[in-house]
């Protein structure tokens, strides 16, 4: 199916409902959830997928892993996507957080064929077949960590979220400590409890998440500078050894 709301078909009784969607540039799908799990692809651009408890970025040609009824957003960065809505009885494995995972050829090439299913008229033999083959081949994905913990205070997370949308190379503890109200040595303690690093990590972090959209349209050397590293192998070294990709794998098609 394509271009067809969730809303217009969750209730078909299949296990998997296969959904090809086209976004606008830019496009946030605001904060929902639905009651199947969600195998949501990039075919093309970055996805920018929040939970209440953190954020994961998709490059093209990879996919992330909601669970059901999991209160997210996405914002989609010229963005394909061809998602699985699935009934959880028939994912017993799906990981109870999100999960952004390499996608093998093979299961692209059975994510663009499944697009052409349209449950509403039934499943043929062939169609069958060929959902149960890619709910066998998304239990076999690699896992890549794109992803940083929101913590669960909500001063805390409002200036996480806020840092992820706009990273600001001027921002440190202090900065942080005193919008939150906080002692600085409070703040870092708390920050560190909730989300198992300290704010500088965490920012440093988000900064390189920040780079891959950015890695659509621009050189390395030209993302190294924005994002305020010193030369362009400082930045892909720091890349590397945070995502275990290089720069230059997980730029977007």
């Amino acid at each position: 199916m394509r271009n067809v709301t969730l809303a217009e078909v969750d209730a078909l009784p299949v296990a998997v409902l296969p959904i090809a969607t086209v976004y606008p540039p830019d496009y946030l799908l605001g904060w929902h959830e639905h009651r199947r799990a969600q195998f949501l692809y990039a075919a093309t651009g970055t996805m920018l997928v929040e939970t209440d408890h953190g954020a994961w970025t998709v490059p093209g040609e990879r996919a992330v892993l909601i669970p059901p009824d999991t209160r997210h957003q996405v914002r989609m960065v010229d963005v394909e996507t061809n998602s699985l809505y699935i009934d959880a009885t028939a994912v017993p494995w799906w990981p109870a957080e999100c999960r952004v995972v390499e996608v093998t050829p093979l299961l692209r090439e059975l994510l663009l064929a499944a697009s052409d299913i349209d449950p509403r008229g039934g499943l043929d033999g062939r169609d069958e077949a060929l959902l149960k083959l890619i709910l066998h081949e998304t239990s076999r994905l690699n896992e890549v960590p794109l992803h940083v913990p929101i913590p669960h205070t909500a001063a805390l997370a409002g200036l996480c979220r806020h840092y992820l949308a706009d990273p600001d190379l001027a921002v440190d503890n202090r900065v942080w400590a005193r919008e939150a109200g906080m002692s600085e040595r409070t703040f870092t303690r708390r920050f560190r409890e909730e989300a198992e690093m300290s704010p500088a990590a965490w920012r440093s972090r988000a900064r390189l998440l920040a780079a891959i959209p950015l890695l659509r349209h621009q050189s390395v050397t030209d993302v190294a500078a924005r994002l305020g590293y010193a030369t362009p192998a400082a930045f892909s070294y720091a890349f590397t050894r945070a995502f275990h990709s290089s720069p230059s794998s997980l730029r977007a098609p």
